[in-house]
């Protein structure tokens, strides 16, 4: 028997999983570790914590299934974006990483665009926002000066965890393109970005494929870690990228929505030449010689946790959505904007925020409900209107994650995207991208669209219901009309807030 490994990690936790030829999940695990707020609007984790847990969930993931070192071919990685770790000369963290959920760097993205002004989106490809990198190595150069002075080489989280099993330095085009530092289209780093911000072209690490093999286990890491010193470590991809992989997004016209804590509508694409004038965001794709294009609603799945926790704390996800389906599209007429964090696409907007407007005396709790997914799935339906702009024909979507796990809001998708919603078999979303990529590089496919087509298969689809696509049709219009009724009010309501 011939497995690879896919390595996801999280924010809050590392996943392994270990998959089979035929792509079947035989096993997986989690280790979870902590995260440091420090101020309010710091986000800091420990590298050497991601390294410890990666090990220990490997060797879990073998040891409690029994499963022959030998027999494991390869592993590959999946990593949360834009973290910053910067390492010395002989490969040590300096300081704890700055996650891509840190908004510190407000002043530095500025900074950046009175810098580099039209230059950043025909460069970089992406708006100046807080969660990036380069924002975050410029707090460190005004802040921490004698930290930046140190610095050899700048990693992102899952590149720091590949470094320290292999003792090789490199980043993939797909998780570089999260930095501010890509040249995307070019596919090397920026140097008149480097050179607006006096950073040496040093501090960047080698670039690579997704697919490329970055060396083997150290002979220690691979006692600890219960695997053979000759497995084959391949470099992996940005955590959306690997989703995409994973939900089998390969080929033109093949486009999927995420729903996890944030919300994620993205879609493969071969134009390096478009210009969504930063409406979106445009990244390399694990694929060679490919992109996605992709939209973020910030608080999707968090909407829902929030609204459940908040106003209904004692019953299960569940309990909460069972009488949903009873309620008819529009939930009596109310409406709900996923503000609750910001908004990223098509507002990138930081001080909007969320709205129920035409509550009556007449609604229940789960008429509440139903209109928090409603305008969850608007939200998405923003993201695919632009895509849709850009002459991308979007009439079948790949829904993964939490929104892939109730029928009823799977249907809801159908009629706001007015398109076929197709849930897939067995979703383990970016561990699975990992896992093909893993795959692919030690030669089991001659392609990662074959890997898809033996790994992924449907297990149902949604079609749209052409009267409540309609109804959708109507109230998404009033939908799109609350951002600019409501967004003087949230910038004057902002001094009010804790």
């Amino acid at each position: 028997m011939s497995y690879v490994i896919g390595v996801d990690l999280g924010t809050s936790a590392v996943k392994t999983v270990l998959v089979d030829r035929s792509g079947k999940v035989v096993a997986e695990h989690s280790e979870s570790y902590p995260l440091s707020q420090p101020k309010p609007g710091y986000s800091e984790q420990r590298p050497e914590d991601w390294v410890e847990k990666t090990i220990v969930s490997l060797r879990r993931l073998m040891e409690d299934n029994r499963i022959n070192k030998g027999d494991v071919e390869g592993l590959s990685f999946s990593g949360q974006m834009h973290g910053l770790v910067l390492v010395d000369q002989n490969g040590n963290a300096l300081r704890p990483a700055i996650l891509w959920n840190d908004t510190r760097t407000t002043p530095q993205c500025r900074r950046i665009e009175e810098t580099l002004q039209e230059k950043l989106l025909g460069i970089a490809r992406n708006r100046a926002l807080e969660g990036f990198t380069l924002p975050k190595i410029l707090w460190v150069q005004e802040h921490e000066p004698e930290v930046l002075e140190q610095a050899a080489l700048f990693l992102l989280p899952k590149d720091y965890v590949r470094y320290r099993l292999t003792g090789e330095y490199a980043m993939d085009y797909s998780d570089a393109a999260g930095t501010l530092l890509l040249d995307v289209a070019g596919k090397a780093w920026s140097q008149d970005i480097l050179a607006a911000f006096d950073l040496p072209a040093s501090l960047c690490p080698p670039l690579v494929e997704s697919f490329d093999q970055c060396g083997t286990l150290l002979p220690a890491v691979a006692e600890q870690a219960g695997l053979l010193a000759e497995t084959k470590v391949f470099a992996g991809g940005a955590d959306n990228a690997c989703g995409a992989i994973g939900a089998g997004i390969l080929e033109e016209g093949q486009t999927m929505c995420s729903i996890g804590t944030s919300g994620v509508v993205l879609s493969y694409e071969e134009r390096k030449s478009l210009d969504f004038e930063g409406k979106v965001h445009f990244f390399n794709h694990g694929e060679k010689d490919a992109y996605y294009i992709m939209g973020v609603t910030l608080a999707a799945g968090y909407s829902l946790t929030w609204f459940k926790d908040t106003f209904a704390p004692e019953v299960s996800f569940d309990e909460l959505l069972s009488g949903i389906a009873d309620i008819p599209a529009g939930s009596g007429g109310l409406l709900f904007t996923p503000y609750i964090v910001g908004e990223r696409t098509p507002h990138p907007d930081s001080s909007i925020r969320g709205s129920f407007i035409g509550m009556d005396a007449v609604h229940s709790l789960t008429h509440f409900a139903r209109s928090v997914l409603e305008g969850i799935t608007f939200s998405l339906r923003e993201s695919i209107d632009i895509l849709r702009d850009s002459g991308k024909k979007i009439d079948k979507v790949i829904s993964i994650g939490g929104g892939a796990k109730n029928e009823t809001w799977l249907q809801m998708q159908a009629d706001v995207f007015n398109a076929e919603i197709v849930k897939l078999e067995s979703e383990q979303g970016p561990a699975m991208g990992a896992a093909m990529l893993a795959a692919y590089g030690c030669g089991w496919f001659p392609s990662l669209q074959e890997c898809a087509q033996a790994f992924l298969r449907a297990s149902r689809s949604y079609s749209p219901n052409p009267e409540t696509a309609q109804q959708y049709e109507q109230l998404y219009k009033l939908y799109r009309s609350v951002y600019g009724a409501t967004r003087e009010l949230s910038e004057q309501l902002s001094p009010f807030r804790g």
